[in-house]
């Protein structure tokens, strides 16, 4: 995977999305061409939402199918020209309250993170070398927590197909990022509202690691989608972890002083 920096910036220069595409239109792209394509087109339809909220809660099992659960809140903001921002903070079990992860996503370059420890009384920076590591004990790993901006994987379409009765593309993203623990992702999207419903990760074995699945989508707006759950299960430990979302509000006004890491002792 050496060689992925250039990589990302030839397939990057293929094709600049203007506007929705046709079938024609798609049909007359390379596999690189059209992958993209598909991807700047769902990052597209989604543009606008301003800045979000919700509450969540997060069920963590065991091999053994033993069960723990926390609850969360979560607040994002869109960013027109970088990656968005995302706030988590834990508010239960008491021994996790007060923990706060605070992510900057970018187009291009390393995400920053911040975990604020409250037992500590101290906030680390989570290192790029380590982004592969898994949030808070769950299947998710800190580079799943980020915005998964178009800039940061190269493209390929793969292939159509049914899931779950819905007509998908289904295409290849591979990271640029040479500290990802992901060798490649293979995505499913709706082709009517290109949301996503399944993603395989592959470790840099080539093996399939973990499959994230999408499921009891809601919009809002009038325009944005949003899974009201998800399902992560690691193939290889048998371990697993649901997200589930409740009380979405978009454009409550947040702003960057909502997303500041030197006050994340102070969130709450």
């Amino acid at each position: 995977m050496n060689l992925l920096l250039v990589k990302r910036a030839t397939v990057a220069t293929l094709f600049v999305l203007a506007a929705p595409l046709s079938v024609a239109q798609y049909d007359t792209m390379s596999a690189p061409e059209k992958g993209l394509a598909i991807a700047q087109e769902a990052d597209r339809r989604d543009e606008g939402w301003q800045d979000s909220s919700a509450t969540m809660a997060m069920v963590l099992r065991n091999r053994q199918g033993q069960e723990s659960s926390r609850e969360m809140r979560s607040k994002s903001l869109e960013v027109s020209d970088d990656g968005d921002k995302g706030l988590i903070i834990f508010d239960e079990p008491r021994d996790v309250r007060g923990t706060a992860l605070l992510t900057f996503s970018h187009k291009t370059g390393d995400d920053d993170q911040w975990l604020y420890l409250p037992a500590l009384k101290r906030v680390k920076r989570i290192a790029s070398s380590n982004k592969s590591g898994p949030f808070m004990g769950s299947e998710f790993a800190y580079e799943d927590i980020s915005s998964q901006e178009v800039e940061k994987y190269t493209y390929t379409y793969l292939r159509d197909e049914k899931l779950n009765g819905l007509d998908c593309f289904v295409i290849e993203r591979d990271p640029v990022d040479e500290d990802s623990g992901y060798s490649r992702q293979v995505v499913w999207l709706d082709k009517a509202e290109y949301r996503v419903h399944k993603v395989e990760y592959f470790d840099r074995k080539q093996s399939h690691l973990k499959t994230l699945t999408f499921h009891d989508y809601k919009q809002y707006l009038d325009k944005h989608w949003r899974a009201a759950r998800l399902e992560m299960i690691n193939h290889q430990t048998l371990k697993s972890t649901t997200l589930s979302f409740q009380d979405y509000s978009f454009a409550d006004g947040l702003n960057e002083r909502d997303f500041n890491q030197s006050g994340l002792a102070r969130m709450r």
